[in-house]
């Protein structure tokens, strides 16, 4: 097989992320039923963590051990990466030794320089401009409630038309939303405060069909068939927290706004989250959110993941 990296929403086809999900649903179900499937038995994953995580860690991680593969986990701290060892040898090096390596870092260029340089596949666990796995998650988690064909699988094609209000931050989630829309037919209504706007450019998306942009966050939920945020200050802005919080205060997820979405809509929150801050307690806790599937879901669709690019279609 051609070695594949995932690192931008972008890099995968329609074509590929109508596999993936049906295999993530199929991975999941065996899961739940305590179905032992071990398809990456002595295979080794690596996680190179710039950026600390929680669900990230444990998804990958746990992930990889129930499909019969081992995991390598580092960081900065006990690695040459946060030393003077350049990106491009790091990676000559670990990509000898294992099959499989996941970066969760600050700038996109250092995964795509890894890449570059790799022997196996790179998935791309966060980057301050992309984090696809996280949307691979969440959409998967809307299809699993909303976009379902008749015989229970998660449909691309009843997804198309349906309508995400992103409400926040111009950031990395953003960007991918914007990519996902792009390639899979559905629309993302966008609202940032002045100055934390989308960067078309970051983002990469081939035309504004896909997605429109709305100064009132009330106006982007409008008819919304999903509701999403994050957090004001994402991991390495900390520094502009308090200037975030004046900036953002209109830009809470509250139950006004979600009773301008269609009465059907779902809430969705990456995590981790402030309630009281992007989002009231009432929304994240109440009966339209989908927060703790959409974590569990990392685990599902990364195992898919993991799976397509070591194994192909199986």
């Amino acid at each position: 097989m051609a070695i594949r990296h995932y690192l931008q929403f972008s890099d995968f086809t329609a074509e590929d992320y109508a596999w993936l999900f049906e295999r993530a649903a199929i991975i999941k179900r065996k899961f739940k039923a305590y179905e032992k499937y071990q398809p990456l038995t002595d295979r080794t994953l690596a996680m190179i963590f710039e950026k600390a995580s929680t669900r990230t860690r444990v998804s990958f991680e746990a992930g990889m051990y129930q499909m019969g593969g081992s995991v390598v986990h580092l960081t900065t701290g006990d690695s040459q990466l946060g030393r003077s060892e350049p990106i491009e040898d790091s990676a000559r090096v670990i990509s000898r030794m294992v099959d499989l390596v996941m970066i969760r870092t600050f700038g996109q260029d250092k995964i795509e320089r890894f890449a570059s340089h790799s022997r196996v596949p790179v998935i791309n666990g966060l980057t301050n401009e992309f984090h696809p796995c996280q949307i691979l998650a969440d959409l998967f988690t809307y299809m699993e409630h909303r976009c379902l064909d008749g015989q229970g699988r998660p449909s691309l094609d009843r997804l198309r038309g349906k309508v995400v209000a992103w409400v926040g931050d111009g950031n990395n989630m953003a960007n991918t939303w914007l990519q996902a829309a792009d390639l899979l037919g559905f629309t993302v209504h966008v609202s940032t405060p002045s100055g934390y706007e989308v960067d078309q450019g970051v983002a990469g998306v081939r035309s504004t069909e896909s997605y429109r942009v709305f100064q009132d966050p009330r106006e982007a939920c409008v008819g919304a068939d999903l509701v999403t945020t994050d957090v004001w200050t994402s991991m390495g802005y900390e520094a502009e927290n308090e200037a975030r919080r004046k900036a953002f205060a209109d830009w809470c997820v509250t139950p006004d706004l979600m009773s301008l979405a269609k009465p059907d809509a779902l809430f969705m929150h990456c995590l981790p989250a402030h309630r009281g801050e992007e989002v009231d307690a009432d929304v994240i806790d109440g009966p339209q959110s989908v927060v703790w599937d959409e974590a569990e879901n990392r685990m599902h669709v990364q195992k898919a993941l993991m799976e397509y690019l070591l194994l192909g279609k199986v």
